[in-house]
């Protein structure tokens, strides 16, 4: 039966309970961990953009973390998923795939009121989420194993198997769809699979793992552990049976978590921080390129990590195009409003401690100008007379004249706010492109097509798009250069990464044949040995 409007937006103790407890099944034996674990730290979830509270979740404490660990290995290593059939794995993932796409104006709503992210946004990103189960379930009927050319009368046979137990820290920013990206090559690969979202917005991930075991996933095949990062997270990454960790987060964390993973002997994949640069050629479309970097830079608040931040224009269009990107930001501003209405343009920033954050970073810059916006938005909408004061909203932003050595330039601001800088030649826009310590996305705008190929093939960066921005497939690997993280997300390279290779060697000479060839201590001098 589907679930209540109200049961979606009320995740009480009790249902939390519930839930952990089809997950996490405890016996008599753990009576008096039980008891202590039952006092959690109650979470509660605002909607940013109006304040106002949506639930509470309840943290899993230290012996929820430590028990649900036990019990994914334990399903694990009894084979019901991993040593499932691919054929069996693929269709469970394209069954879920499709009772996603049948649920997903409901997972929009949910997005929208946990994100303050615009309905328009979350219906459009969601309306894709699908494909990623659906890239995978194809993979496990085409993703074949092989025999390797080795040497002598051998045959072997490589296979990938899971890992074990995985572990998902994913952020706020795209609540489900980061989720969906890594379970859907987690689970197709056979793991055992633990997500922890994050804090400010978990609800979409517990209804998505409730539809999951709907769908046919085994009970303790996905579990979803709410909690703050630095409790529950750091709990979850620092056991060792744990052996992938997989996380989207900031720079600063992925080296904490990385050194604990790394203790451990286990795997690990980061995608960080992100200050991607637009770069603009003389020759480029100007109505595109404005329309481009725009929704780069102001798509999800510029709550992304490839958010166009660094907006780098060519002399001969700089002022046209500034111009132009100006008037769009006003037209973008004016059609601001409460976040659920279908014509409202950008939402808010993810929380009150997130927008104080934004402001400081403008009011307090070392160089530069504002060209628009750089405060808080006040007042009511012209859109529809919602009161933005009640949220997090701040205004889209243009800065000039910002030096490269400045925070502004060099650090992720995490919401509506780009910076703008002119050039000469090619090479002083890949340089300044360049000119940072980070390498997720790039943008280049050029109608040449060679100079987009040379410039892409220059720019440090695991994601270069030419003449668009953010574009998303399960079949593109998606991952950064520099300190914007390790590994890979999406395509073959993710399912791979989410599993082992194991060889069977199997020896198909004659019995007479080994008998002499594996008679190592004989008499006579061996003159070869295969292995």
């Amino acid at each position: 039966m589907k679930p209540t409007r109200a049961l979606r937006f009320a995740i009480s103790r009790s249902r939390y309970a519930a839930y952990r407890e089809r997950y996490t099944p405890f016996t008599a034996a753990d009576s008096a961990k039980r008891a202590a674990s039952e006092r959690r730290e109650e979470i509660p979830v605002i909607n940013p953009a109006t304040g106002e509270d949506l639930c509470t979740v309840v943290s899993a404490s230290p012996v929820d973390v430590k028990e649900t660990i036990k019990h994914a290995n334990d399903v694990c290593q009894s084979g019901i998923w991993s040593r499932a059939s691919s054929l069996h794995r693929s269709t469970v993932l394209a069954r879920l795939a499709q009772v996603l796409r049948s649920r997903v104006p409901e997972f929009a709503e949910l997005e929208t009121l946990q994100t303050g992210r615009t309905i328009r946004e979350m219906k459009a990103q969601l309306g894709r989420l699908p494909e990623w189960l659906e890239y995978y379930a194809a993979l496990l009927r085409t993703h074949q194993a092989y025999v390797a050319p080795t040497q002598g009368p051998l045959l072997n046979y490589v296979q990938r198997v899971p890992l074990g137990v995985v572990a998902l820290i994913t952020p706020f920013n795209h609540p489900l769809l980061i989720a969906v990206k890594k379970i859907a090559p987690a689970l197709a690969a056979g793991n055992s699979v633990l997500v922890k979202p994050s804090e400010l917005a978990p609800i979409s991930v517990l209804e998505f793992a409730e539809i999951a075991k709907d769908a046919g996933i085994p009970d303790g095949v996905l579990s979803v552990l709410p909690g703050y990062g630095v409790t529950t997270g750091k709990d979850i990454v620092s056991d060792p049976l744990v052996r992938k960790v997989d996380i989207t987060a900031g720079t600063a964390t992925g080296r904490a978590l990385g050194s604990i993973v790394g203790s451990n002997l286990a795997s690990f994949t980061a995608e960080l921080g992100g200050k991607a640069p637009i770069v603009v050629f003389n020759d480029a479309d100007l109505e595109s390129a404005v329309n481009g970097a725009a929704f780069a830079s102001f798509v999800a608040s510029g709550q992304t990590c490839v958010s166009g931040t660094r907006i780098i224009i060519q002399e001969g269009i700089y002022d046209a195009f500034i111009a132009r990107f100006i008037e769009k930001v006003g037209r973008i501003t004016e059609r601001m409003g409460n976040p659920m209405n279908p014509q409202s343009t950008m939402g808010s920033v993810i929380s009150p401690r997130h927008l104080e954050r934004i402001q400081n970073m403008v009011q307090n810059r070392a160089s530069g100008k504002i060209l628009v916006g750089g405060k808080r938005m006040t007042g009511t909408s012209t859109l529809d007379g919602f009161d933005f004061m009640k949220g997090s909203f701040f205004a889209p932003t243009v800065l000039a004249d910002i030096d490269i050595e400045d925070e502004l330039w060099q650090e992720e601001v995490f919401g509506p706010v780009v910076v703008v800088k002119s050039f000469a030649s090619e090479s002083d826009g890949v340089e300044l492109a360049n000119k940072c310590k980070y390498g997720l996305g790039a943008g280049i705008w050029t109608q040449d097509l060679s100079r987009a190929h040379r410039v892409a093939a220059r720019i440090e960066a695991g994601l270069v798009w030419v003449n668009t921005h953010h574009r998303n497939d399960p079949s593109s690997p998606w991952g950064g250069m520099k300190e914007s993280g390790i590994g890979r997300e999406n395509g073959i390279e993710a399912l791979e990464a989410y599993s082992q290779s194991k060889s069977t060697i199997v020896n198909i000479a004659s019995v007479e044949d080994t008998r002499s060839a594996d008679d190592w201590f004989s008499e006579r001098t061996m003159a070869k040995r295969y292995g």
